[in-house]
Protein backbone atom coordinates (compact mmCIF):
# COMPACT_ATOMS: atom_id res chain seq x y z
CA UNK A 1 0.00 0.00 0.00
CA UNK A 2 1.00 3.06 -0.98
CA UNK A 3 2.12 5.81 1.81
CA UNK A 4 0.52 9.05 1.43
CA UNK A 5 2.77 12.04 2.71
CA UNK A 6 1.12 15.56 3.16
CA UNK A 7 2.10 18.56 3.95
CA UNK A 8 0.95 19.84 7.61
CA UNK A 9 -1.36 22.89 7.00
CA UNK A 10 0.50 25.84 9.07
CA UNK A 11 -2.36 28.82 10.15
CA UNK A 12 1.09 31.65 10.12
CA UNK A 13 -1.40 34.33 9.80
CA UNK A 14 -3.34 33.48 12.88
CA UNK A 15 -0.42 32.84 14.82
CA UNK A 16 0.89 36.27 14.19
CA UNK A 17 -2.48 37.78 15.11
CA UNK A 18 -3.00 35.61 18.36
CA UNK A 19 0.18 36.58 19.12
CA UNK A 20 -0.35 40.02 18.82
CA UNK A 21 -3.56 39.26 21.21
CA UNK A 22 -0.98 37.51 23.90
CA UNK A 23 1.74 40.34 24.02
CA UNK A 24 -1.06 43.32 24.27
CA UNK A 25 -2.07 40.74 27.53
CA UNK A 26 1.58 40.59 29.04
CA UNK A 27 3.57 43.58 27.69
CA UNK A 28 2.96 45.76 31.50
CA UNK A 29 3.57 42.55 33.36
CA UNK A 30 7.46 42.67 33.58
CA UNK A 31 9.38 39.39 34.35
CA UNK A 32 8.56 38.31 37.98
CA UNK A 33 11.54 37.92 40.12
CA UNK A 34 11.05 37.65 44.10
CA UNK A 35 8.80 39.89 46.23
CA UNK A 36 5.36 38.68 48.46
CA UNK A 37 2.99 40.64 46.52
CA UNK A 38 0.52 38.03 45.56
CA UNK A 39 -2.50 36.42 47.29
CA UNK A 40 -2.87 33.57 44.85
CA UNK A 41 -0.64 32.43 41.77
CA UNK A 42 -2.16 30.04 39.16
CA UNK A 43 0.01 28.01 37.39
CA UNK A 44 -0.64 27.04 34.08
CA UNK A 45 -1.99 29.52 31.19
CA UNK A 46 -4.48 27.73 29.83
CA UNK A 47 -8.10 28.16 29.33
CA UNK A 48 -8.79 26.54 32.53
CA UNK A 49 -6.09 28.30 34.68
CA UNK A 50 -7.76 31.50 33.20
CA UNK A 51 -10.73 30.58 33.95
CA UNK A 52 -10.30 30.21 37.37
CA UNK A 53 -8.01 33.30 38.34
CA UNK A 54 -11.05 35.42 36.61
CA UNK A 55 -13.49 33.52 38.66
CA UNK A 56 -11.61 34.25 41.99
CA UNK A 57 -11.38 37.94 41.02
CA UNK A 58 -15.05 38.15 39.90
CA UNK A 59 -15.45 36.78 43.70
CA UNK A 60 -12.95 38.15 45.31
CA UNK A 61 -11.70 41.59 43.67
CA UNK A 62 -9.50 42.93 46.32
CA UNK A 63 -7.19 39.41 45.86
CA UNK A 64 -3.51 39.77 44.02
CA UNK A 65 -3.69 37.36 41.60
CA UNK A 66 -1.44 36.22 38.96
CA UNK A 67 -1.16 33.46 36.34
CA UNK A 68 2.15 31.88 35.70
CA UNK A 69 2.65 30.42 32.04
CA UNK A 70 5.66 28.62 30.44
CA UNK A 71 4.46 29.25 27.02
CA UNK A 72 5.42 32.65 25.72
CA UNK A 73 1.70 33.07 24.63
CA UNK A 74 -1.81 31.63 26.24
CA UNK A 75 -3.37 28.52 25.86
CA UNK A 76 -0.97 27.34 23.56
CA UNK A 77 -1.58 23.50 24.01
CA UNK A 78 -4.51 21.45 24.43
CA UNK A 79 -7.01 25.00 24.58
CA UNK A 80 -5.66 25.81 21.42
CA UNK A 81 -5.27 22.69 19.07
CA UNK A 82 -8.20 20.83 19.60
CA UNK A 83 -11.90 20.96 17.38
CA UNK A 84 -13.19 23.50 18.92
CA UNK A 85 -16.76 21.81 19.32
CA UNK A 86 -18.70 23.65 22.29
CA UNK A 87 -20.32 20.71 23.28
CA UNK A 88 -24.08 20.13 24.63
CA UNK A 89 -23.55 16.65 26.73
CA UNK A 90 -25.40 13.73 25.78
CA UNK A 91 -22.39 12.09 25.64
CA UNK A 92 -22.07 11.69 29.74
CA UNK A 93 -23.58 9.69 32.46
CA UNK A 94 -26.43 11.01 33.60
CA UNK A 95 -25.55 13.31 37.50
CA UNK A 96 -21.71 13.21 36.73
CA UNK A 97 -19.76 16.06 37.10
CA UNK A 98 -19.09 15.94 32.73
CA UNK A 99 -22.74 16.12 32.62
CA UNK A 100 -23.61 18.99 34.68
CA UNK A 101 -21.31 21.27 34.07
CA UNK A 102 -21.38 20.72 29.82
CA UNK A 103 -24.89 21.58 29.77
CA UNK A 104 -24.52 24.35 31.90
CA UNK A 105 -21.13 25.04 30.94
CA UNK A 106 -22.30 25.43 26.97
CA UNK A 107 -24.98 27.82 27.99
CA UNK A 108 -22.24 29.85 30.01
CA UNK A 109 -20.01 29.93 27.03
CA UNK A 110 -22.83 30.81 24.87
CA UNK A 111 -23.82 33.64 27.30
CA UNK A 112 -20.16 35.07 27.46
CA UNK A 113 -19.75 34.98 23.65
CA UNK A 114 -22.75 36.83 22.91
CA UNK A 115 -20.96 39.69 25.92
CA UNK A 116 -17.73 39.70 24.63
CA UNK A 117 -18.64 39.35 21.03
CA UNK A 118 -16.61 36.51 20.54
CA UNK A 119 -18.02 34.92 16.87
CA UNK A 120 -19.43 31.29 17.64
CA UNK A 121 -21.90 29.22 15.35
CA UNK A 122 -24.41 26.54 16.49
CA UNK A 123 -24.02 24.40 13.31
CA UNK A 124 -25.42 21.26 15.12
CA UNK A 125 -24.05 17.96 15.85
CA UNK A 126 -25.50 14.75 13.98
CA UNK A 127 -24.40 11.56 15.70
CA UNK A 128 -25.19 9.16 13.15
CA UNK A 129 -25.40 5.33 12.89
CA UNK A 130 -24.11 3.73 9.78
CA UNK A 131 -24.51 0.03 10.68
CA UNK A 132 -27.29 -2.21 12.30
CA UNK A 133 -25.18 -3.19 15.18
CA UNK A 134 -24.56 0.67 16.22
CA UNK A 135 -28.01 1.81 16.62
CA UNK A 136 -28.75 0.39 20.27
CA UNK A 137 -25.43 2.59 21.62
CA UNK A 138 -27.26 5.39 19.14
CA UNK A 139 -30.68 4.87 20.96
CA UNK A 140 -28.32 5.10 24.39
CA UNK A 141 -26.92 8.63 23.66
CA UNK A 142 -30.46 10.00 22.73
CA UNK A 143 -32.06 8.88 26.34
CA UNK A 144 -28.75 9.98 28.03
CA UNK A 145 -28.99 13.38 26.54
CA UNK A 146 -32.58 13.60 27.75
CA UNK A 147 -31.91 12.74 30.82
CA UNK A 148 -29.14 15.34 31.21
CA UNK A 149 -31.03 17.80 30.03
CA UNK A 150 -29.41 18.48 26.83
CA UNK A 151 -31.80 21.11 24.86
CA UNK A 152 -33.51 20.18 21.40
CA UNK A 153 -32.23 16.78 20.87
CA UNK A 154 -34.19 14.97 18.04
CA UNK A 155 -33.90 11.04 16.58
CA UNK A 156 -33.71 11.38 13.13
CA UNK A 157 -33.98 8.82 10.24
CA UNK A 158 -31.89 8.38 7.04
CA UNK A 159 -34.29 11.06 5.25
CA UNK A 160 -33.60 13.42 7.85
CA UNK A 161 -29.77 12.84 7.97
CA UNK A 162 -29.30 13.93 4.05
CA UNK A 163 -32.14 16.89 4.89
CA UNK A 164 -29.69 17.88 7.63
CA UNK A 165 -26.58 17.46 5.49
CA UNK A 166 -26.87 16.12 1.72
CA UNK A 167 -23.60 14.66 1.91
CA UNK A 168 -24.24 12.29 4.79
CA UNK A 169 -25.03 8.81 4.67
CA UNK A 170 -27.17 7.02 7.72
CA UNK A 171 -29.04 4.72 8.93
CA UNK A 172 -30.66 7.13 11.91
CA UNK A 173 -28.61 10.09 13.96
CA UNK A 174 -29.34 12.10 17.13
CA UNK A 175 -29.60 15.38 16.16
CA UNK A 176 -28.38 18.04 18.55
CA UNK A 177 -29.03 21.77 17.02
CA UNK A 178 -27.48 23.66 20.21
CA UNK A 179 -23.90 22.28 19.84
CA UNK A 180 -21.75 24.87 18.68
CA UNK A 181 -18.10 25.77 17.16
CA UNK A 182 -15.65 28.70 18.64
CA UNK A 183 -12.27 29.14 18.98
CA UNK A 184 -11.37 28.08 22.26
CA UNK A 185 -7.84 29.79 22.22
CA UNK A 186 -10.08 33.21 21.71
CA UNK A 187 -11.83 32.79 24.65
CA UNK A 188 -8.99 31.82 26.54
CA UNK A 189 -7.75 35.23 25.80
CA UNK A 190 -10.91 37.26 26.77
CA UNK A 191 -10.67 35.35 30.26
CA UNK A 192 -7.11 36.79 30.55
CA UNK A 193 -7.60 40.31 29.38
CA UNK A 194 -10.76 39.64 32.05
CA UNK A 195 -8.31 39.24 34.86
CA UNK A 196 -6.23 42.26 33.84
CA UNK A 197 -9.27 44.38 33.95
CA UNK A 198 -10.05 43.07 37.75
CA UNK A 199 -6.11 43.59 38.39
CA UNK A 200 -4.60 40.89 37.84
CA UNK A 201 -1.18 39.69 36.70
CA UNK A 202 -0.15 37.78 33.56
CA UNK A 203 3.29 36.52 33.46
CA UNK A 204 4.11 33.94 29.98
CA UNK A 205 7.38 32.46 29.38
CA UNK A 206 7.73 31.58 33.27
CA UNK A 207 8.34 27.79 32.72
CA UNK A 208 7.59 26.14 36.03
CA UNK A 209 10.26 24.14 38.40
CA UNK A 210 9.10 23.32 41.76
CA UNK A 211 7.73 25.48 44.85
CA UNK A 212 8.48 25.45 48.68
CA UNK A 213 6.53 26.64 51.29
CA UNK A 214 9.22 28.85 53.33
CA UNK A 215 7.69 29.60 57.54
CA UNK A 216 4.59 27.13 57.79
CA UNK A 217 2.19 28.36 60.50
CA UNK A 218 4.11 31.69 61.09
CA UNK A 219 2.99 35.38 60.11
CA UNK A 220 5.89 35.02 57.42
CA UNK A 221 4.61 31.99 55.50
CA UNK A 222 5.05 32.22 51.62
CA UNK A 223 4.84 29.53 49.04
CA UNK A 224 7.66 30.24 46.87
CA UNK A 225 7.65 29.41 43.38
CA UNK A 226 10.65 28.84 41.12
CA UNK A 227 11.19 28.84 36.85
CA UNK A 228 14.09 26.66 35.20
CA UNK A 229 15.78 29.81 34.44
CA UNK A 230 16.17 30.82 38.31
CA UNK A 231 13.93 33.38 38.41
CA UNK A 232 11.52 33.14 41.64
CA UNK A 233 8.20 34.58 42.59
CA UNK A 234 5.90 33.86 45.87
CA UNK A 235 2.41 33.72 46.78
CA UNK A 236 0.24 32.95 49.77
CA UNK A 237 -1.48 30.47 48.15
CA UNK A 238 -1.31 28.31 44.80
CA UNK A 239 -3.52 26.82 42.42
CA UNK A 240 -2.03 24.54 40.00
CA UNK A 241 -3.93 23.87 36.52
CA UNK A 242 -1.43 22.93 34.33
CA UNK A 243 -2.57 20.88 31.59
CA UNK A 244 -0.38 18.01 29.87
CA UNK A 245 2.13 18.72 32.79
CA UNK A 246 -0.45 18.54 35.78
CA UNK A 247 0.91 15.70 37.24
CA UNK A 248 4.54 16.98 37.51
CA UNK A 249 3.42 19.97 38.81
CA UNK A 250 1.55 18.65 41.39
CA UNK A 251 4.27 16.71 42.61
CA UNK A 252 7.28 19.24 42.07
CA UNK A 253 6.39 20.56 46.23
CA UNK A 254 3.04 20.99 45.73
CA UNK A 255 1.82 17.94 47.46
CA UNK A 256 0.31 15.93 44.83
CA UNK A 257 -0.48 12.10 44.72
CA UNK A 258 1.01 10.18 42.89
CA UNK A 259 -1.66 9.62 40.61
CA UNK A 260 -3.37 10.12 38.46
CA UNK A 261 -0.55 9.90 35.32
CA UNK A 262 -1.02 11.68 32.57
CA UNK A 263 -0.45 10.36 29.27
CA UNK A 264 -0.26 12.19 26.17
CA UNK A 265 -1.95 10.86 23.07
CA UNK A 266 -1.74 12.67 20.05
CA UNK A 267 -4.18 13.13 17.68
CA UNK A 268 -4.25 13.99 14.02
CA UNK A 269 -6.84 15.69 11.68
CA UNK A 270 -6.63 15.68 7.76
CA UNK A 271 -7.33 19.63 6.79
CA UNK A 272 -9.91 19.68 3.63
CA UNK A 273 -8.96 22.43 0.37
CA UNK A 274 -10.79 25.61 0.89
CA UNK A 275 -12.78 24.89 -2.78
CA UNK A 276 -14.12 21.92 -0.79
CA UNK A 277 -15.20 23.43 2.89
CA UNK A 278 -18.56 22.91 2.21
CA UNK A 279 -18.41 19.34 2.11
CA UNK A 280 -20.18 19.51 5.07
CA UNK A 281 -21.73 22.49 7.27
CA UNK A 282 -22.47 20.73 10.70
CA UNK A 283 -20.44 18.84 12.94
CA UNK A 284 -20.66 14.75 11.99
CA UNK A 285 -19.63 12.43 14.33
CA UNK A 286 -19.85 8.14 14.61
CA UNK A 287 -21.65 6.31 17.74
CA UNK A 288 -18.66 6.11 20.18
CA UNK A 289 -16.70 3.42 21.46
CA UNK A 290 -17.88 3.00 25.58
CA UNK A 291 -14.34 2.00 26.26
CA UNK A 292 -12.65 4.84 25.41
CA UNK A 293 -12.45 8.30 26.35
CA UNK A 294 -12.68 9.47 22.86
CA UNK A 295 -15.58 10.23 20.49
CA UNK A 296 -14.03 8.80 17.69
CA UNK A 297 -13.15 10.33 14.05
CA UNK A 298 -15.61 13.05 12.74
CA UNK A 299 -16.22 15.96 10.85
CA UNK A 300 -15.43 19.71 12.01
CA UNK A 301 -15.90 22.73 10.73
CA UNK A 302 -14.17 25.37 12.64
CA UNK A 303 -14.16 28.77 13.47
CA UNK A 304 -10.66 29.25 11.62
CA UNK A 305 -12.47 28.34 8.15
CA UNK A 306 -11.18 24.65 8.47
CA UNK A 307 -12.67 21.82 8.18
CA UNK A 308 -11.38 19.19 10.06
CA UNK A 309 -11.51 15.15 9.80
CA UNK A 310 -10.16 13.50 12.82
CA UNK A 311 -8.80 13.05 15.26
CA UNK A 312 -7.13 9.80 15.48
CA UNK A 313 -5.58 8.57 18.80
CA UNK A 314 -1.97 7.18 19.39
CA UNK A 315 0.28 7.26 22.24
CA UNK A 316 2.45 10.45 21.93
CA UNK A 317 6.35 9.94 22.96
CA UNK A 318 6.65 13.50 24.98
CA UNK A 319 3.78 15.76 26.46
CA UNK A 320 3.94 17.98 23.89
CA UNK A 321 4.55 16.01 21.02
CA UNK A 322 2.88 16.85 17.92
CA UNK A 323 4.75 14.47 15.68
CA UNK A 324 6.24 11.17 15.76
CA UNK A 325 9.57 12.46 15.63
CA UNK A 326 8.98 14.43 18.57
CA UNK A 327 10.71 11.89 21.82
CA UNK A 328 11.77 12.61 25.19
CA UNK A 329 12.64 8.96 26.69
CA UNK A 330 12.55 10.95 30.20
CA UNK A 331 8.74 11.57 29.96
CA UNK A 332 8.15 8.84 27.82
CA UNK A 333 9.39 5.89 30.10
CA UNK A 334 7.79 6.65 33.02
CA UNK A 335 4.13 6.70 30.86
CA UNK A 336 5.20 3.00 29.96
CA UNK A 337 6.04 1.71 33.24
CA UNK A 338 3.14 2.87 34.99
CA UNK A 339 1.01 -0.26 36.25
CA UNK A 340 -2.49 1.52 34.78
CA UNK A 341 -1.15 2.11 31.28
CA UNK A 342 0.29 -1.03 30.91
CA UNK A 343 -2.78 -2.42 31.38
CA UNK A 344 -4.55 -0.26 29.03
CA UNK A 345 -2.18 -1.02 26.65
CA UNK A 346 -2.77 -4.28 26.91
CA UNK A 347 -6.39 -4.46 26.59
CA UNK A 348 -6.27 -2.25 23.74
CA UNK A 349 -3.59 -3.11 22.22
CA UNK A 350 -5.24 -4.05 18.62
CA UNK A 351 -7.18 -0.85 18.79
CA UNK A 352 -3.89 1.04 18.72
CA UNK A 353 -1.74 -0.29 16.02
CA UNK A 354 -4.88 0.24 13.98
CA UNK A 355 -4.86 3.63 15.42
CA UNK A 356 -1.30 4.16 14.18
CA UNK A 357 -2.11 2.27 10.33
CA UNK A 358 -4.49 5.28 9.88
CA UNK A 359 -2.35 7.74 11.18
CA UNK A 360 0.51 6.58 8.34
CA UNK A 361 -1.66 5.75 5.51
CA UNK A 362 -4.38 8.60 4.46
CA UNK A 363 -6.29 6.22 2.36
CA UNK A 364 -7.04 4.00 5.23
CA UNK A 365 -8.37 6.76 7.12
CA UNK A 366 -10.41 8.34 4.51
CA UNK A 367 -12.21 4.39 4.52
CA UNK A 368 -13.18 4.95 7.86
CA UNK A 369 -14.44 8.40 6.94
CA UNK A 370 -16.35 7.70 3.81
CA UNK A 371 -18.85 5.09 6.28
CA UNK A 372 -20.27 8.79 6.74
CA UNK A 373 -19.62 11.07 3.65
CA UNK A 374 -19.35 8.26 0.99
CA UNK A 375 -17.94 11.37 -1.95
CA UNK A 376 -15.11 12.13 0.39
CA UNK A 377 -11.75 11.66 -2.00
CA UNK A 378 -8.69 11.90 -1.70
CA UNK A 379 -8.77 14.90 -3.99
CA UNK A 380 -10.33 16.92 -0.90
CA UNK A 381 -7.52 16.80 1.41
CA UNK A 382 -4.91 19.28 1.69
CA UNK A 383 -3.16 18.53 4.81
CA UNK A 384 -2.80 17.70 8.03
CA UNK A 385 -2.62 19.02 11.63
CA UNK A 386 -2.36 17.67 15.36
CA UNK A 387 -2.87 17.97 18.99
CA UNK A 388 -1.92 16.34 22.07
CA UNK A 389 -4.60 16.04 24.81
CA UNK A 390 -3.79 14.70 28.47
CA UNK A 391 -5.04 11.57 29.21
CA UNK A 392 -4.81 10.41 33.13
CA UNK A 393 -4.81 6.86 34.23
CA UNK A 394 -4.21 5.27 38.10
CA UNK A 395 -3.72 1.94 39.05
CA UNK A 396 -6.68 1.01 37.28
CA UNK A 397 -6.41 2.41 33.96
CA UNK A 398 -8.08 5.58 32.55
CA UNK A 399 -9.48 8.07 34.89
CA UNK A 400 -12.52 10.08 32.68
CA UNK A 401 -13.98 12.54 35.37
CA UNK A 402 -12.51 15.60 36.49
CA UNK A 403 -10.07 15.68 38.80
CA UNK A 404 -9.36 18.17 41.98
CA UNK A 405 -7.45 17.49 45.16
CA UNK A 406 -5.68 19.20 47.71
CA UNK A 407 -2.18 19.40 48.01
CA UNK A 408 0.10 21.10 50.70
CA UNK A 409 -2.79 21.58 53.22
CA UNK A 410 -4.89 24.74 52.98
CA UNK A 411 -2.45 26.34 50.88
CA UNK A 412 -1.93 24.39 47.49
CA UNK A 413 -4.88 23.04 44.87
CA UNK A 414 -4.10 21.03 42.29
CA UNK A 415 -6.56 20.63 39.17
CA UNK A 416 -4.89 16.79 38.18
CA UNK A 417 -8.15 16.07 35.59
CA UNK A 418 -9.62 18.55 33.05
CA UNK A 419 -10.87 15.99 30.40
CA UNK A 420 -13.31 17.20 27.38
CA UNK A 421 -15.53 18.66 27.71
CA UNK A 422 -13.43 20.93 29.75
CA UNK A 423 -13.48 24.16 27.13
CA UNK A 424 -16.74 24.45 26.76
CA UNK A 425 -17.49 23.81 30.62
CA UNK A 426 -14.40 26.12 31.24
CA UNK A 427 -16.94 28.81 33.54
CA UNK A 428 -18.62 25.98 35.29
CA UNK A 429 -15.90 24.22 35.85
CA UNK A 430 -13.81 27.26 37.01
CA UNK A 431 -16.87 27.99 39.67
CA UNK A 432 -16.39 24.47 40.75
CA UNK A 433 -12.74 24.71 41.54
CA UNK A 434 -13.23 28.19 43.01
CA UNK A 435 -15.79 26.40 45.57
CA UNK A 436 -13.32 23.39 46.51
CA UNK A 437 -10.68 26.22 47.09
CA UNK A 438 -13.08 27.97 49.47
CA UNK A 439 -14.10 24.73 51.29
CA UNK A 440 -10.48 23.61 51.71
CA UNK A 441 -9.35 26.70 53.38
CA UNK A 442 -7.22 28.03 50.52
CA UNK A 443 -8.66 31.71 51.33
CA UNK A 444 -8.21 31.75 55.13
CA UNK A 445 -6.78 34.61 55.81
CA UNK A 446 -5.73 36.76 53.01
CA UNK A 447 -7.47 39.25 51.42
CA UNK A 448 -10.64 39.09 50.18
CA UNK A 449 -13.50 41.06 49.59
CA UNK A 450 -16.67 41.14 52.40
CA UNK A 451 -18.98 40.74 49.71
CA UNK A 452 -17.58 36.91 48.29
CA UNK A 453 -18.68 35.30 51.97
CA UNK A 454 -22.00 33.66 50.23
CA UNK A 455 -19.26 31.65 47.91
CA UNK A 456 -17.78 30.21 50.92
CA UNK A 457 -17.89 26.70 50.61
CA UNK A 458 -20.27 25.68 53.99
CA UNK A 459 -22.98 23.89 51.50
CA UNK A 460 -23.69 20.40 51.65
CA UNK A 461 -23.01 19.41 48.07
CA UNK A 462 -19.75 20.50 47.92
CA UNK A 463 -18.34 19.46 51.36
CA UNK A 464 -20.12 15.86 50.04
CA UNK A 465 -17.93 16.10 47.04
CA UNK A 466 -14.94 17.37 48.73
CA UNK A 467 -15.39 13.78 50.84
CA UNK A 468 -15.55 11.66 47.79
CA UNK A 469 -12.38 13.59 46.45
CA UNK A 470 -10.42 10.75 47.52
CA UNK A 471 -13.20 8.59 45.68
CA UNK A 472 -12.54 9.88 42.13
CA UNK A 473 -8.30 9.62 42.73
CA UNK A 474 -8.73 5.78 43.48
CA UNK A 475 -11.34 5.68 40.11
CA UNK A 476 -13.00 2.83 38.11
CA UNK A 477 -11.35 1.91 34.86
CA UNK A 478 -13.53 3.15 32.16
CA UNK A 479 -12.10 0.43 30.01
Amino acid sequence: MMRFRLPQKVGRQRCQSVSRMTRSLTSSSSSPNGGTDLDVAVIGGGIIGCATAREMLSRRPNLKVGIFEKEQGLGMHQTRNNSGVVHAGMYYKPGSMKARFCVEGMRKMYEYCDAKKIPYRKNGKLIMAVEEHELPGLEAIYERGNENGVPGLEMVDADGIQQLEPNARGLKAVWSPETGIVDFQKVCLSYAEDVRAGGGEIHTGFHFKNLEVENAGQSTERIRIFADDGREVSAKRVITCAGLHSDYVAKSGAGGSADPHITPFRGAWLTVKEEYLDLVKTNIYPVPDPRFPFLGVHFTPTMRNELLLGPNATLAFQREGYRYRNINLRELLPTLMHPGVQKAMAQHLVTGVKEMFRDFFVGANLRRLQRYVPSLSHDHIEGWKSGVRAIAVNQNGILDEFVIEEGVKGRVMNVRNAPSPACTASLRLAQEIVDYAENYGIFSGIASDAASDVYLGKNTRIKKETEQLSLRLEGTSTN
